[in-house]
């Protein structure tokens, strides 16, 4: 690793890292190397395992050969660390259980959508083990503590990545949510937690606890943050039998319904200042508020825990092949509970869960979200060791039911008490609302005014302006002058178009430039087989008359083809024809046409 030149800030959150790039300063070999000795001076219970140095190298350099200018990827040389029951080629999966140990050799879906556009794994992180527990008590590894105080749990399973993200160890990490343990932990230490709806990740090299309910999430600094990660993480996946094609469901644009606890479902197990922290929550909000009946929800909720879902556990350990001496006894008395359920129990427990449904769906009838608590409070960890079944199940009380209804849920910052420790909400949606919470959770994270993780004046980065397309709409995607900020955009904002996603393309794309095109537009070529690589682009949605307005603007030699993306989907975008680009002088190796134009003026 090299020497280290400038000091490291203490978040590193996405904008800082691009800051960081974009300066000269810093390489990502560089800002790695710092990071690792941040970590060697860290809490040795929040890794399981560090990507060995060799490995560091090896991916940096696979990195700048295949875009080799600073930002010219959406996550280009950012770290981030991954929970240690997601699997990461090359690295041990252990999920906190020496005796698993499996050793893959392919990275998990979701990991090598992240890497392909550019993030670099640091490490393992440590959890409950098999990812049972709310708690980040029940790890042989040792127990990663809150940021703002060491005799406090960090929240679990996810306890590790947590404390990367909120402990300026990595920008982003993944963690998974089974029962709320990508709220939970984030609520405790003052991030963000992003809990995608249920199939919109892939769980394809996750090690499940409950398969049919488990949930890859990401732990970010900012809403803006974890939107980010989210956009590039989902996508269906065949290999998934539970991955799904979750279309995007909006809002209402006026007159929105929220959802929240009556009082006498207000319950923050003795916390003395967590219920004015809610309330103040559903103030800034600022929205219509109905109260709705919390029982059907909260008996769901129970069902995942004290339920034959207990027995979905106990199968997932069996198929581990670990025996039952090298559980962590906490674990082991939860997993083992599934032994006293029948197939008849599972099926009166499927009975009863639709019945709850039914009137579950009679509360959303009333309101369009929910804004919950993320937690009542946390806790010591010696008050956790010392009552470990009990405790934990009270961090889950509005957790625990998302995954049987397949919400989505983003929870965020919303205060400290005066113990010092922070609190949070969260905004649940029918699956689909995805993207419709990110301007709701950033309203609340940014009025809240709690800054980001230990940084408490910090101001989170603005919510980009990024919309899913409505069901009526076009998708097209821009390559060059139409970029968001470049010359030609104003042409798709006259035509109402909204920007949904920045993207890249599959490696098999090469870009030229045009001549004699004023303003300069490059052209777009698929050329699968040969020198091409990933090339950055952005996704616009018109209306179906706004789209034909548009395309029969477009001069030669463009025209509008299917451009393939990474994340395995394809949208109709601009391609050149072949001729045009005989001769023109080739741009590929910027990855965009935006990291082009900046070189370009640098030049200059």
């Amino acid at each position: 690793m090299p020497s280290i030149t400038g000091e490291l800030p203490t978040l590193i959150d996405l904008n800082t890292i691009s800051a960081l790039y974009a300066s000269g300063e810093w390489t990502p070999d560089g800002l790695i190397a710092a990071l690792m000795q941040r970590i060697d001076a860290a809490d040795p219970a929040v890794f399981i395992t560090r990507t060995p140095p060799a490995m560091l190298d090896a991916a940096i350099a696979a990195l700048v050969a295949r875009a080799p200018y600073p930002n010219s990827l959406p996550l280009w040389g950012v770290p981030f660390a991954v929970k240690d029951n997601i699997d990461v080629a090359g690295l041990p999966t252990t999920c906190a259980c020496p005796d698993f140990d499996r050793r893959p050799d392919a990275d998990a879906t979701v990991v090598a959508k992240l890497v392909a556009a550019g993030a670099i794994v640091i490490g393992k992180t440590n959890l409950d083990q098999f990812a049972t527990g709310l708690n980040g008590t029940r790890s042989p590894y040792g127990a990663p503590r809150s940021v703002f105080d060491a005799a406090h749990i960090s929240g679990g399973s996810s306890s590790g990545s947590v404390v990367t993200v909120a402990g300026g160890l990595a920008s982003f990490a993944l963690g998974t949510d089974t029962a709320g343990s990508g709220r939970v932990p984030a609520a405790l230490n003052n991030i963000v937690g992003i809990k995608p709806s249920l199939g919109l990740f892939s769980t394809t090299g996750l090690v499940p606890a409950c398969r049919s309910l488990d949930c890859i999430t990401v732990f970010a600094l900012s809403v803006q943050d974890g939107a980010v990660v989210r956009r590039i993480a989902q996508g269906h996946d065949a290999t998934d039998p539970y991955s799904r094609m979750i279309p995007p469901v909006a809002l209402p644009p006026k007159g929105l319904r929220v959802g929240i606890l009556k009082a006498a479902d207000r319950d923050f197990c003795g916390h003395p200042d967590n219920g004015r922290l809610y309330e103040e929550a559903i103030v800034r909000l600022g929205e219509e508020t109905v109260e709705i009946d919390y029982a059907p929800f909260r008996e769901i909720a129970a069902l995942l825990y004290h339920g034959p879902w207990v027995a979905e556990r106990l199968v997932a350990w069996e198929d581990t092949g670990v025996p039952e001496n090298a559980l962590d006894p906490a674990v082991r008395s939860i997993v083992l509970e599934g032994r006293n359920y029948t197939a008849g129990d599972a099926f009166r427990g499927a009975y009863r869960l639709e019945e709850l449904k039914q009137l579950c769906a009679a509360e959303w009838s009333k309101v369009d979200i929910l804004l919950l608590p993320t937690a009542p409070r946390g806790y010591t960890v010696d008050a956790m060791l010392a009552d470990p079944i009990r405790l934990n199940s009270n961090l889950g009380l509005y957790t625990n039911f998302f995954n049987l209804l397949g919400l989505a849920g983003v929870a965020v910052p919303a205060g400290f008490g005066s113990d010092g420790m922070p609190f949070g909400v969260t905004l649940a949606g029918a699956a689909g609302m995805d993207e419709a919470l990110l301007p709701l959770a950033d309203r609340l994270h940014r009025l809240a005014a709690c800054g980001m993780s230990i940084q408490r004046d910090a101001v989170p980065p603005p919510l980009l302006d990024v919309a899913p397309p409505a069901a009526d709409t076009i998708p097209i995607a821009v390559v060059g002058a139409h970029l968001s900020g470049m010359a030609l955009n104003h042409e798709l904002q006259a035509l109402g178009a909204t920007l949904v996603t920045a993207a890249d393309t599959t490696p098999d794309y090469r870009l030229f430039l045009l001549s004699s095109t004023t303003p300069q537009k490059p052209g777009l070529i698929h050329a699968p087989g040969g020198d091409g690589k990933a090339i950055a682009l952005e996704v616009w949605s018109l209306s179906a008359a706004a789209f034909g307005r548009f395309v029969a603007k477009i001069p030669a030699p463009l025209g509008i083809g299917q451009i393939n993306l990474a994340d395995g989907t394809s949208v109709s975008g601009f391609l050149s024809e072949g001729w045009a680009v005989e001769g023109a002088e080739e741009i590929t190796r910027f990855g965009g046409w935006r990291s082009f134009m900046e070189a370009s003026a640098t030049v200059k």
